[in-house]
């Protein structure tokens, strides 16, 4: 399941901030705190931005200038704990999103980042993973909570926690009906539970209705595998590495990890 940074700063673009008016001219000047305010803003949305196009040299640059202009700037934190992780520097990862959480711990979007590095990297702490998903989740102010609940799912599967992982997803869909990842995440819950004919099925239903994605083609390379259908498997593969090269799921298969 890719990991998604949803609208990582909604909650900050209704700060209009503190103006004064020029005596002389009329004119707002800007507070310099604001200023600063903005200027981190506008930092780190352009690193999330580089970090999304995997342009992570340029996405620290930014994300320098982030805290620069204001260092306790959370969001900036955020994003600079997800480039450790894709870094797999995760100790610099922890440090950060822990950072970020000490400064704004009911962001919902922090939260989210937060609980998925820790479901992807620290076994361990499933449990807390699952509670940030949940913060973000169930804040009335988050714009996707469908994805949060997709990812408690996601990681409760990882767990084996099927019935716990069904219902995170059936939440997601409850909010966004169409939501294609829980979609596929129930899919792949009939995959890990051994239901190879109710999964292909589901998958091949899934397909038809939506475009394929990384996720969904890497379901149904599974599921073939699993059926020894060498031929579907295929197809699947190419599909995966003509549509979705640069993605994780296409890695993993031409480097060999899934099997």
């Amino acid at each position: 399941m890719k990991l998604y940074l949803p609208l990582l700063f909604l909650c900050f673009i209704g700060l209009g901030g503190c103006v004064q008016h020029n005596a002389e001219t009329g004119m707002p000047i800007q507070d310099k705190g604001d200023r600063a305010l903005q200027s981190a803003k506008i930092h780190t949305e352009l690193a999330a931005e580089y970090f999304y196009r995997g342009q992570l040299d340029v996405a620290i640059e930014e994300i320098n200038e982030a805290l620069k202009a204001q260092s306790n700037y959370a969001p900036a934190y955020s994003v600079l704990g997800l480039i450790n992780m894709t870094l797999n520097e995760n100790s610099k990862a922890l440090e950060n999103f822990e950072r970020a959480i000490r400064m704004a711990p009911r962001n919902p979007e922090i939260n989210n980042n937060y609980g998925w590095f820790l479901c992807q990297r620290f076994s361990q702490r499933m449990d807390d993973a699952i509670n940030h998903f949940m913060v973000a989740a169930r804040d009335p102010l988050h714009s996707t909570p469908e994805m949060s609940y997709t990812n408690a799912g996601v990681c409760e599967t990882k767990r084996q926690k099927y019935i716990e992982a069904q219902l995170f997803f059936q939440n997601a869909l409850s909010i966004q009906p169409n939501y294609s990842p829980a979609i596929i995440g129930l899919i792949d819950i009939d995959f890990e539970r051994g239901n190879l004919t109710e999964a292909r099925s589901k998958l091949s239903q899934f397909l038809q209705n939506y475009a394929p994605t990384a996720e969904s083609l890497l379901v149904g390379i599974k599921i073939e595998r699993a059926l020894d259908n060498q031929l579907a498997v295929d197809s699947y593969i190419y599909q995966l590495q003509k549509h979705f090269p640069e993605s994780k799921e296409a890695v993993a298969i031409r480097e060999g990890k899934i099997r």
